[in-house]
């Protein structure tokens, strides 16, 4: 009796994982596959376009009011609100819409100059990742259609799981090594299990930061969890400012310099503009294009007096936890072994779809072949 209601559990979690697979497996190929491609897009890119660099100078970088007020002069209509400043050898960037099309402005820092003007709807390594995130559709659709993937595909773990299981432990050293002198079927079939039985943890993480990006319930969580044994009280950003519609050029400058004096060796950093009587927010990371181990800093937007500090090691877990998401999903977190870690895991979480099709096709066609002798 217990047999055979383990029969017909197997049974049933075999049916589900087949029906799961046929519904979000063009999916998840599609969001693994252009996952592989994004995890190196920076060196590539780094490798193909010489404006990502300058020349080196010593010389101080210009304010953000200079720069705000040369990508006006060519774009009257544009609002920039945010420059990031990156080290020494490469531009500072800008984001602005130019006739509701999304550019990303490069400028020498050192001179204020434009350099390099960047279309991101039609950036080869921007349509991917809108493709990886969102299939290109718009993104309030989009981003449910891969989120609902990745949520069946987390099932489908479970319930590979609960399929490869041994049914005996004494001969389960099998069911860890694909058999290499079997026909192309079986190995097949010992790719599809075993490679996905390999794949549980790092693309259970690869999935749950994905997750993050696209329901808040879960980045929430992530909070949550980090914060399940911390003490420290949640970090209030200062009030708004009344009478003052935008912050002033001399406080936008200012701010700049006073986060350089803060963190000196600061690899990467932001100055944001955020209006509406809003105090000026800064951000300063170790490393360009590295975006985890940010420390924040808030500026008066009249004076650019400092009037709050959040560095990073004062930050709670939680929080922590959520700004390392990008960099532990894509990878970066842990530098090139990392990203070498994602491409790869990427990289077989795209088979799959693949091998779980082939193992359907070739039993298919076996029991046709069957019913054809009969």
């Amino acid at each position: 009796m217990i047999k055979k209601t383990k029969h017909s559990l197997k049974n049933f979690v075999r049916i589900a994982h087949l029906w799961l697979g046929f519904s979000s497996g063009i999916i998840v190929f599609i969001i693994a596959i252009t996952g592989c491609i994004f995890v190196f897009q920076d060196e590539i890119k780094d490798n193909i376009y010489d404006w990502r660099f300058i020349e080196p100078q010593e010389k101080i970088f210009v304010g953000p009011a200079t720069i705000f007020d040369t990508i006006k002069k060519k774009h009257p209509n544009s609002k920039p609100t945010m420059v990031v400043y990156h080290n020494k050898t490469r531009p500072a960037v800008v984001e602005i819409q130019i006739d509701n099309t999304p550019f990303n402005i490069h400028l020498n820092p050192f001179t204020g100059k434009i350099i390099h003007e960047q279309n991101l709807e039609t950036d080869f390594f921007l349509v991917v990742e809108r493709l990886h995130r969102f299939l290109l559709l718009p993104e309030k659709i989009g981003k449910q259609v891969t989120g609902i993937a990745t949520l069946i595909f987390m099932v489908m773990l479970i319930s590979g799981l609960i399929l490869w299981w041994p049914k005996k432990l004494k001969g389960a050293a099998k069911h860890f090594k694909i058999k290499m002198n079997a026909k192309w079927r079986r190995k097949n079939y010992d790719w599809h299990r075993i490679i996905g039985f390999y794949l549980i943890l790092p693309s259970t993480v690869i999935a749950i930061t994905g997750l993050a990006f696209t329901y808040e319930w879960v980045n929430e969580g992530l909070f949550k969890i980090g914060n399940i044994t911390n003490n420290k009280p949640t970090f209030k950003e200062p009030s708004s400012f009344k009478n003052i519609k935008s912050a002033s050029d001399i406080a936008l400058d200012t701010s700049l310099i006073e986060t350089q004096n803060l963190i000196p060796e600061s690899g990467m950093l932001f100055v944001w503009n955020r209006g509406n009587g809003e105090p000026i927010v800064t951000g300063s990371y170790p490393d360009a294009l590295e975006f985890d181990h940010q420390s924040n800093f808030y500026f008066h937007p009249e004076n650019g007096r400092l009037i709050a500090t959040q560095y990073y090691n004062d930050k709670s877990p939680g929080t922590r936890l959520q700004e390392m998401n990008y960099g532990i999903h894509t990878g970066q977190y842990l530098n090139l072994f990392g990203k070498i870690m994602a491409f790869l895991t990427s990289l077989f979480i795209a088979s799959l779809p693949v091998t779980g099709t082939l193992i359907w096709w070739g039993r298919k066609r076996k029991n046709k072949n069957k019913k054809i002798s009969y």
